[in-house]
């Protein structure tokens, strides 16, 4: 058996649980530069707000029913998220995590009182330890599981579902869309809705080696696990094999020292995670753009990849390529909207390879990253920052409606009365 943990509308519930104002109130979480709803919790989805529906465009909607609009805290968000897996990795001895707000666990060796009643513990101990809610669904795959947890958090009152005996199987994938099936893309599902293959119980009619044929070995794994058969395994984190860093200007950029302000700001983090990892990258690649929403705009795009010598994890090697790669890309007389760093084709300490040209590692280097990570993780990031990076930065994403980060400033850690 598998278990999906889900946290409900997360980043609106991380909100609502270090701020009591927002637990009586519907809550709605905006994308960078305070552009698009990207989390509603369960009082705003009952107003009506769309997903991703631009703000100006609910803007009246939320101040009719006062709504709490908070912009995206993702420094108070991915803390939670650490904190949730954490307790959640105590419930089993094996689990993967698919996403900031998603875990598999193992449940093998209960019998059906038994996982109810360990379901039933993990969804107690998450709110009581994280103030986070959750929603559980079992089965007897990967797959099967992600079906059980979206009944879960439609049907179920205590936020657990148990997909097991083949009627409720049957009866939940006959009501369950081809298009929410985990593993099925947008096109795919056109082509299956072409067939006549309309819901998840359609598709487990299907011959296995047909749609093996037709869709690919990745399709035919989706359509045993919905029949019952575990193909799909625990995984561990891999290592990422590339890493992107980029944001959106609140007001457009025209001088290139401001833009390299900016490539060394996203260029810092995306080395922090890099190092975090313990990887080496050996390319970069910086892009810039303008905003294609404005079309009467003169437009411009530009993405640039440059080599290193050899693959380093040194902020001050990738801040250097990157604005060498922005410096070839950049003109004059182009307002730009956006950009971005990309960390390519890294690779793990012991796949680095070196050559009589190449210079041998420089370990005071290395240690100066490790004082810089650590000084920015104990005192708040930014404590120690490259000279490169600037002091003041007006062009910075809109973050109107920030909330605090609870968990990780000191100076804004919440205060009881």
């Amino acid at each position: 058996m598998f278990a999906l943990i889900d946290c409900n509308s997360f980043y609106a519930s991380c909100e609502q649980a270090f701020n009591p104002a927002l637990r009586s109130r519907p809550v709605v979480v905006l994308s960078n530069n305070d552009g698009c709803v990207i989390a509603r919790s369960k009082a705003a989805k009952a107003l009506g707000v769309p997903m991703a529906a631009p703000y100006f465009q609910i803007k009246k909607l939320c101040e009719r029913h006062n709504v709490a609009v908070c912009s995206s805290n993702y420094e108070l968000y991915g803390d939670i998220s650490r904190r949730v897996m954490s307790i959640l990795a105590d419930f089993s001895t094996e689990s993967e995590v698919y996403s900031i707000d998603e875990m598999f666990l193992n449940f093998s060796g209960f019998d059906l009182l038994g996982v109810e009643a360990h379901a039933l513990k993990i969804v107690q101990t998450v709110w009581q330890w994280a103030w986070i809610p959750v929603c559980v669904g079992i089965g007897p795959t990967k797959t099967l599981a992600k079906v059980a947890n979206a009944a879960a958090k439609k049907q179920s009152k205590n936020g657990v579902f148990i997909l097991q005996d083949q009627d409720t199987i049957k009866k939940h994938l006959a009501k369950t869309p081809i298009e929410d099936v985990w593993g099925i893309g947008r096109r795919t599902a056109e082509k299956l809705l072409q067939l006549g293959v309309k819901t998840a119980g359609d598709f487990t009619l299907l011959d296995a080696r047909l749609v093996r044929q037709q869709f690919g070995v990745v399709y035919e794994r989706t359509l045993r696990e919905l029949q019952g058969v575990a193909c799909l395994k625990l995984e561990d984190i891999e290592a990422k094999k590339n890493i992107c860093s980029s944001r959106s200007f609140s007001r457009p950029v025209t001088e290139l020292a401001e833009m390299e302000q900016a490539v060394t700001l996203y260029m810092t983090r995306a080395a922090e995670k890099l190092r975090a990892q313990d990887s080496y990258a050996q390319a970069v690649m910086t892009f810039i753009q303008t905003n294609r929403f404005k079309p009467l705009k003169p437009q411009h795009y530009a993405g640039k990849v440059v080599s290193l010598v050899s693959a380093s994890q040194d902020t001050c090697v990738l801040i250097k390529a990157a604005i060498e790669g922005l410096r070839q890309g950049f003109k004059l007389g182009f307002q730009y909207q956006k950009a971005g760093v990309m960390l390519l084709d890294l690779i793990q300490n012991n796949e680095r390879q070196f050559d009589l040209f190449t210079p041998a590692p420089d370990q005071k280097r290395e240690t100066l990253m490790k004082t810089i990570d650590n000084l920015n993780n104990r005192f708040g990031r930014h404590t120690a920052f490259f000279g490169s990076a600037g002091l003041k930065h007006d062009w910075q994403m809109r973050c109107n409606h920030l909330s605090k980060r609870y968990t990780t400033q000191w100076d804004e850690l919440p205060t009881c009365h």
